[in-house]
């Protein structure tokens, strides 16, 4: 079995699948596939089933997660995506994520007692002033996973409070969330003039067929 660095930071490729260290060696939080090579133990990241995962087979070229980074993960629901963030960042980094739905929210609490670096906050990502005590000042990176059709609003105000200068943020834009009629293609291009008031686009793909009408875009703060 064939392990190989990727260009991004905590991930890697085995005999073909993308992958991450398991930080918490044995536990499977969502069925996920492991595979041990020498004394590494990898959990497999499936592009469908994961946004980020899905933009780097998709072929992104800049993906900005980094040991030891405080992220505000804005989406979190039941916490899969995040736990491969949690591999990267290790156990000195900290992912404070927010979601509005406590069903989903439940799961990612039952994933955070063996992750010890997600802080799941059941929370509204439009109102940040109703978090901000939990957060503890600036973060590194925010990413942002809200099929909502002002999902660019919310992320350009949470990174307006949060996000440190010259900081990173992602985001996954659903166009069927913003309009069910437009061609996406339109959504996305009138989605990335708005963005591009706020932050430096540093990359930016299309995730189909493992997410129809999604564009994956990763920004820098202006």
């Amino acid at each position: 079995m064939k392990v190989e660095k990727t260009s991004f930071e905590g991930i890697y490729w085995i005999d073909g699948k993308l992958a991450t260290v398991n930080t918490v060696p044995g536990y499977r939080p969502f069925g996920e596939e492991i595979v041990k090579v020498g004394n590494v133990e990898y959990r497999i990241w499936n592009p469908y089933t994961s946004k980020p995962a899905a933009a780097i087979v998709k072929g992104l070229k800049v993906f900005p997660l980094k040991k030891d980074m405080k992220v505000l993960y804005l989406g979190i629901a039941a916490g899969k995506t995040a736990t491969y963030f949690s591999n990267i960042i290790g156990p000195k980094g900290l992912i404070i994520g927010v979601d509005i739905a406590e069903r989903v929210l439940k799961d990612a609490l039952l994933v955070s007692e063996k992750y010890k670096n997600i802080v799941p906050l059941l929370a509204d990502a439009r109102k940040p002033e109703t978090y901000e005590k939990f957060v503890f000042g600036k973060v590194d990176f925010v990413y942002e996973d809200v099929a909502s059709e002002d999902q660019i609003p919310i992320l350009i105000k949470n990174s307006e409070k949060f996000l440190k200068p010259n900081g990173y943020a992602a985001i996954a834009i659903k166009s069927q969330s913003i309009s069910s009629v437009e061609d996406p293609k339109v959504i996305y291009q009138r989605c990335l003039e708005e963005l591009e008031k706020h932050f430096k686009i540093l990359d930016k793909v299309e995730l189909d067929p493992y997410e129809k009408y999604h564009l994956f875009v990763v920004l820098q703060k202006l």
